[in-house]
């Protein structure tokens, strides 16, 4: 069981209306001791002169991405050494970024679950969002498609289309156990 008294870290990532910040939400309410970090509440966190990941100039984005990439393992890894099981809520697109994370969660057992409902499903969930939190994005095709093919290998891919967030975050604690979890191929 996650949280058990062990030091586990919990990264839950998938496309744009995937489910990843209500289901990061479910699963940190539902430990005894975690934390739920927000990539973009962090991200949101540079007030002036802020470049979104997908935004201009390009070398500007990756600097702020890396940064904000660096302060979520930072917090992790605090949290984590309090006695929290830090639960993150990121896109992770690629094999690189995986990587890095996992570079800087050195002492962590990681469960890395990739929500994949399927684009439909995503873009349907994000229609649905209240206004104020729908995210405009329409890269669903291409992102697929990267994550596919440099994250396929790595960590449980959770067709999660036909649970509910309830449901899928009960299945990541009962079943996704993080002494049990899959393995990252290196």
């Amino acid at each position: 069981m996650i949280g058990a008294g062990t030091r586990d870290c919990v990264i839950v990532t998938g496309m744009p209306g995937a489910g990843k910040s209500t289901v990061t939400r479910l699963i940190a309410e539902r430990l005894p001791y975690s934390a739920r970090l927000d990539g973009d509440f962090v991200s949101r966190l540079i007030v002036s002169g802020r470049v979104w990941a997908l935004g201009e100039p390009a070398e500007e984005a990756a600097r702020q991405m890396e940064l904000c990439n660096r302060n979520l393992c930072m917090l992790a890894n605090n949290f984590s050494d309090a006695g929290f099981t830090p639960v993150i809520d990121w896109v992770i697109p690629d094999r690189a970024q995986l990587d890095f994370f996992l570079s800087l969660l050195p002492a962590r057992r990681v469960l890395f679950v990739v929500l994949a409902p399927g684009i439909e499903t995503c873009r349907y969930r994000n229609s649905i969002r209240d206004p104020r939190e729908q995210f405009a994005f329409d890269g669903y095709e291409d992102l697929e498609a990267q994550m596919r093919r440099e994250l396929g290998d790595a960590g449980w891919w959770l067709d999660s289309a036909a649970l509910t967030a309830e449901e899928t975050a009960d299945l990541i604690l009962r079943s996704g156990g993080v002494t049990r979890s899959p393995e990252i191929p290196a």
